[in-house]
């Protein structure tokens, strides 16, 4: 989750734009449902799921058109760097889904933090250095507290508070909400510009959204709940 996921987005984003970047993170909905569908039982794959992810990552597209350029050969081994993390982090979460592991959704996030540290702690030393030689300015230390606290620790203890509750489908929506989210952010606090396109890209999102959460027939459901083996 922590160190392939991101150590691959975070590399890949030297290379791509922020807009690729969000729609390449984005498809952790589509193999999450692909993963779900090989190892948990009770979430096979759905059309109608499969079809709401596509829609909804056209819309992803769609927002961030204006930021889907390319710079040069390595782009194309950042965006596959980011698919691959992507990929990652969906067999993450069907994986945690899987074992139903009996720990606290603090405990959890910790632990995966902590042993996703260790290896990105020694290939940024390798790599890149002592990071206490970098230049820290205001803005990159208000940027790192912000990713640590509200975009890893918090977000990941509501994940994992949230996975027994939800299917590992519905809950790995939220890469589709992010991209229109920061847009909207960039649109109200950075004064950035909110183009029609945008408009159109959210409704797509919001009806594939529409279309992975609506309920299955009840013949579907049955034969869901059938597919689940008895354990007493």
């Amino acid at each position: 989750m922590f160190a392939l996921n991101y150590g691959l987005l975070f590399w890949g984003e030297l290379h791509v734009s922020s807009g690729l970047a969000a729609v390449l993170q984005a498809t952790i909905s589509m193999f999450g449902i692909v993963f779900a569908h090989w190892m948990l039982p009770d979430e096979p794959l759905r059309l109608q799921k499969l079809g709401g992810a596509l829609l909804a990552l056209g819309g992803v597209a769609l927002i961030c058109a204006r930021l889907l350029n390319f710079n040069g050969p390595l782009a194309f081994w950042g965006g596959l760097g980011i698919v691959a993390g992507a990929a990652g982090a969906a067999f993450s979460n069907v994986l945690m889904k899987r074992r139903a592991i009996q720990l606290a959704p603090a405990m959890i996030a910790a632990w995966q933090m902590i042993f996703g540290t260790v290896p990105m702690l020694a290939v940024g030393f390798l790599v890149e250095g002592n990071p206490l030689r970098f230049h820290w300015s205001g803005m990159s230390i208000f940027c790192l507290l912000y990713l640590a606290v509200l975009g890893s620790a918090l977000t990941f203890l509501l994940l994992y508070w949230l996975l027994p509750r939800m299917t590992v489908t519905n809950l790995q929506t939220i890469s589709l909400i992010t991209p229109p989210g920061a847009v909207m952010l960039g649109w109200l606090i950075g004064g950035e510009t909110f183009p029609i396109w945008s408009l159109l890209g959210a409704g797509f999102v919001l009806a594939g959204v529409w279309l992975i959460f609506r309920k299955t027939g009840v013949k579907e459901t049955a034969e869901a709940v059938a597919a689940v083996p008895d354990r007493g």
